[in-house]
């Protein structure tokens, strides 16, 4: 028994595990930053809104909203029966980007910034002289300080400080709105076992599911299993690396790619049938070239994509491509597409009525040494003549839009502006360069 125990001990010896991660959340990111720009609705129960109907959702609540039962994807209308006081504030995108921006320039004056996570997260990894407790809490009051005084007073921000970046982030979500969380190698694993599987990024409902069939119902399980065990009940060697991670080890990152560039549009209740959809998906595309261009890629599938308004099915379709980043090139494989959805459309009980359009750009690959202007030796009729000469004009309409505003130039038409008003969104994950608000 006893040499058992000892070799059991061993197996789980763990290295040191200092405090290496800070985590900074900020709390009701947009409607904080409407409350700062908009001083008369500071106290005030608002929700911020992609576009002015009661049938979409919350993109953000206040906290003022949130005492309410109001959070982000809650129905503007139901929003509107939990509090009849509910202010609704249109998205200004590019304000948000700006104010990012501003939190981003402040953190970098008290430490160095490892990885932008979102819009409203940033992780940073400590230096050996900020690692304990005392200066590590000292560091975080100081950022938060920071932000307040010289990006906007609204701006408040949840910190989470552990051993490795997914623990600094489940403790940034452990005190909101403006705590501060630390999780030191000697609370670890029992600190967590108050907070539910689904908390952890990467764990959703199927995958809450399988490990529930393998015996694991929440972190105790997980944590209280071999290693191997835990990835056993993962289905892979992620639940090797979770059981390490919620333990405290800081492991190395696993690289991750780029493969898809695209833009999805909610559209307005008035803009759902077959022609205005066909201009916001034409739209959308020619935003998804002009980053495919800015970016320095070229796409080899489009992908055409969408979710009915009467039963919120999904449905897709793809196109492949040879190897592109000219506008002319997206658009002529978007209209070979779009009978495909005009026809799935028309076949429904209610007719053509679509929820949300997106257009996606996938098997992106960097574009390689460009030769020179080889179709001057061409038939000027050959296909890689014509996309020379077409990439040549997209890339000049990009430098006019971006001198003098979106859709200074563009392709077809815009049906009295309705398509303008697509612009540039913020998706989770991703922040859109202030270029792209010119596109």
């Amino acid at each position: 028994m006893g040499v058992r125990m000892v070799k059991r001990k061993a197996e789980f010896d763990l290295p040191p595990r200092p405090l290496r991660w800070l985590f900074l959340d900020l709390n009701s990111y947009f409607a904080s930053v409407e409350q700062q720009l908009q001083p008369e609705l500071r106290g005030k129960p608002i929700i911020v809104a992609p576009v002015g109907s009661d049938t979409t959702v919350a993109i953000a609540a206040s906290y003022e909203a949130k005492r309410y039962g109001i959070a982000t994807g809650t129905p503007v209308w139901e929003a509107r029966q939990k509090c009849p006081d509910i202010i609704v504030t249109p998205a200004r995108h590019e304000r948000y980007v700006e104010f990012h921006d501003a939190v981003i320039a402040e953190v970098w004056r008290h430490v160095p910034v490892t990885r932008i996570c979102s819009i409203d997260e940033v992780a940073c990894r400590l230096l050996d002289n900020e690692n304990g407790a005392e200066a590590a809490r000292a560091l975080a009051l100081r950022i938060k300080a920071g932000i307040r005084s010289n990006v906007g007073e609204c701006l408040t921000s949840s910190i989470g400080i552990a051993p490795n970046r997914l623990l600094a982030k489940l403790a940034s979500d452990m005190q909101k709105p403006d705590g501060l969380v630390i999780l030191s190698a000697d609370m670890l694993p029992q600190r967590l076992f108050d907070l539910r599987l689904t908390d952890i990024a990467g764990i959703g409902a199927k995958m809450e599911r399988n490990l529930a069939r393998a015996g694991v119902n929440s972190i105790a399980d997980l944590c209280a299993r071999r290693p191997r065990d835990a990835g056993s009940a993962w289905g892979g060697t992620n639940g090797d690396r979770l059981w390490y991670l919620l333990h405290g080890v800081d492991l190395p990152e696993k690289p991750t790619q780029n493969r898809t560039i695209g833009h999805s549009h909610v559209l307005a209740p008035r803009s759902r049938g077959l022609e205005p959809t066909r201009l916001v998906a034409r739209r959308l595309a020619l935003k998804a070239a002009s980053r495919l261009r800015r970016k320095g890629y070229r796409a080899r599938l489009l992908v055409l994509h969408g979710k009915f308004e009467d039963d919120k099915s999904n449905w897709r379709t793809s196109h492949k491509l040879t190897p592109t980043q000219d506008s002319f090139s997206i658009l002529a494989a978007l209209d070979r597409l779009w009978p495909r959805l005009a026809a799935a459309g028309r076949a429904r009980p209610s007719g053509f009525r679509l929820r949300m359009v997106g257009v996606t750009l996938a098997e992106i690959e960097p574009v390689g040494a460009e030769q020179g202007s080889l179709f001057a030796h061409l038939d000027p009729d050959a296909p890689l003549a014509r996309e020379t000469r077409t990439l040549a004009l997209s890339r000049a309409m990009d430098r006019l839009n971006e001198r003098f505003g979106r859709n200074a130039v563009t392709l077809g038409p815009l049906a009295g502006g309705r398509a303008d008003r697509v612009g540039t969104k913020i998706a989770f994950g991703r922040i859109p360069d202030l270029a792209e608000f010119h596109e």
